[in-house]
């Protein structure tokens, strides 16, 4: 009977550490699973806002191996208006929108669906154009209708006569911001700016932006030139699919060399508008910028689109429109950055 007795306590005992063993394997095996899928979601953009100047670089450069997958298929959908406690614009006439790129949920929405001036931020439309229809080694000849914008419009620099590449257009418009790059790239996919406004529309359309109608490829004022914060974001967000776009909204600098018609070379140097690329303002700690678009007119007033990771490496957009300045527009726009680690 004692012999029996301690069998049966020593089988006991084996089963118990049998199953503490089990239960470590199983806790260390969530462990490592979790640890796989975070590492999954991590965007591993190892230069992100880089700060040195592009020097007619391959388009795809290193940064496109580096870059990251494309981001959630599904879009998020919200209402017009979303709080957050602790969080408000300086002014109720700004549009503000953040969401989390992984999961689609609206963190922040105020007017998203309000009609309102996009100023350059219309420019990204057009670079996702001549990324889908242009072919970046082509040459473009920069004619005087370039340059027959109203005073005061962001050039290059560039005149009437000099000879660049589809790709150096590219740059100096999405770094720069330069209108009458937007203007020659029109010129050159849509044979004329009014067929590729038509374009714009129409790829509008297809993203289900219903709340958006361009008249020009660089977003200076038009009465009739309109978007929305819900569909900037559709529009950046498709935008961010491609890496050129990428790599280009990350660079605070673009060196653009033109060919002359007499041979002779010509440099300008185009630095970025956004004021986090050129370390004018500085983003919320563990906030990592991936890129955007600015735009700034009379009526649109100073704006900010741009996608940023938070620690973990979770995709947000963030989106400040009519901003009454560039001051304001940098405050609210880090008081929307300092949510996505909350």
């Amino acid at each position: 009977m004692k012999s029996t007795g301690k069998r049966n306590k020593t089988i006991s005992i084996l089963n118990r550490i049998l199953i503490a063993i089990v239960l470590c394997i199983a806790v260390l095996c969530g462990v490592v699973a979790i640890l796989l899928f975070r590492q999954s979601r991590y965007l591993d953009l190892s230069v992100p806002y880089e700060t040195t100047a592009l020097e007619n670089t391959d388009s795809l450069s290193e940064f496109s191996m580096q870059a990251a997958a494309p981001f959630a298929s599904e879009l998020c959908v919200s209402e017009g208006t979303v709080t957050l406690q602790g969080v408000a614009l300086q002014s109720a006439d700004e549009k503000g929108f953040l969401l989390n790129m992984d999961t689609g949920e609206a963190i922040f929405a105020q007017g998203i669906y309000d009609r309102i001036y996009p100023a350059s931020i219309t420019k990204i439309m057009t670079a996702l154009l001549a990324i889908q229809y242009g072919n970046m080694e082509d040459q473009v000849v920069m004619e005087e209708s370039d340059f027959n914008l109203e005073e005061g419009s962001q050039l290059s620099g560039m005149a009437a006569g000099d000879i660049v590449t589809m790709e150096q257009l590219f740059y100096a418009l999405v770094v720069h911001s330069a209108n009458d790059a937007a203007m020659a790239i029109a010129r050159q996919i849509g044979g004329t700016a009014e067929h590729f406004v038509e374009m714009m529309n129409e790829e509008a359309l297809r993203l289900g932006m219903t709340g958006t109608h361009f008249t020009n490829p660089h977003g200076l004022h038009d009465p009739e030139h309109y978007t929305t914060a819900y569909d900037i974001y559709l529009m950046l967000n498709e935008a961010f699919r491609y890496s050129m776009f990428r790599e280009a909204s990350q660079l605070s600098v673009y060196q653009l060399t033109a060919a002359r018609a007499d041979g002779s070379e010509v440099s300008y140097r185009l630095d970025a508008t956004d004021q986090y690329l050129t370390g004018v303002q500085t983003a919320p700690k563990d906030v990592t910028l991936l890129g955007g678009k600015t735009g700034t007119t009379d009526q649109a007033g100073s704006c900010l689109a741009l996608i940023a990771q938070n620690a973990y490496g979770i995709p947000h957009i963030a989106i400040i429109l009519n901003a009454q300045n560039h001051a304001v527009l940098y405050q609210d726009m880090n008081t929307l950055l300092m949510q996505i680690n909350s």
